[in-house]
């Protein structure tokens, strides 16, 4: 796809995304209660929580905040950009994406205020309001960005890769349910808004980066002048004298 592809549909991507965002986030500023699948979903959370899975969900959500997401956005920036010189600020700039992501996030939650499942049904510490959740979507945006970084430059089984990452930012943000800290609607909210962020970034880099900035500069073999220089004809196509 030439980069002109790449931004329009990056483009179309997120502001589909981001505008499905915005409905959704204009339903949950009513009452702030549940919506469509929340209740069910939350109600089978509680129903079904043995202590090994309760566990295994804890040692995940704890994944989706802290420094890990950050050292992925790094990793994204050096596998994304083939220069050397040019994968520091290649990394930069995915954690710059990955930051104001959250604070788009933190500045939506504080708008809609949003409350919490019950706290007796929580099974790990949560702080602040539910909507969009901030574990699923320092995730999602850390994911996508390896995502798209190992399928512009990854090696030899990319697809296992970048499926094991995707995994793992979805699960990040089932696990806020599982543990009855968020609604499946406050998850969701964070996979759109993810997904919108990206699409933009990927659009404006795709229109203002060079191209040597992915490639780096065009290797230009320097021919040798003494191989192409004339010949006399009358010396049989040698270049010395007989």
């Amino acid at each position: 796809m030439s980069r002109d592809e790449v931004a329009d549909v990056a483009v179309s991507v997120g502001l589909g995304a981001l505008a499905g965002f915005c409905v959704l986030t204009l339903c949950v500023s009513g009452d702030g209660g549940p919506l469509f699948t929340d209740g069910g979903l939350h109600a089978w959370s509680v129903a079904h929580r043995p202590d090994v899975a309760v566990s295994l969900a804890r040692g995940l959500t704890a994944t989706g905040t802290g420094p890990l997401p950050y050292a992925l956005a790094v990793l994204a920036g050096i596998v994304a950009v083939r220069p050397p010189r040019h994968r520091l600020l290649a990394a930069g700039l995915a954690v710059l994406c990955l930051a104001s992501g959250q604070a788009v996030r933190y500045g939506v939650m504080t708008l809609v205020a949003r409350a919490r499942p019950s706290r007796a049904d929580w099974r790990t510490h949560a702080s602040g309001w539910a909507f969009p959740s901030g574990h699923t979507t320092t995730a999602a945006l850390a994911a996508g960005l390896l995502v798209l970084a190992i399928c512009l430059r990854g090696p030899r089984g990319r697809t296992l890769f970048a499926s094991a990452v995707g995994c793992w930012g979805v699960l990040v943000g089932l696990t806020r349910v599982y543990l009855g800290v968020h609604w499946f609607t406050d998850v969701a909210g964070g996979w759109l808004l993810s997904v919108g962020w990206l699409g933009l970034w990927v659009c404006a880099m795709a229109w203002w980066l060079p191209d040597r900035f992915l490639t780096g500069p065009a290797n230009t073999p320097i021919e040798s002048t003494e191989d192409h220089a004339p010949q006399d004809p009358g010396r049989g196509g040698r270049s010395h004298p007989a």
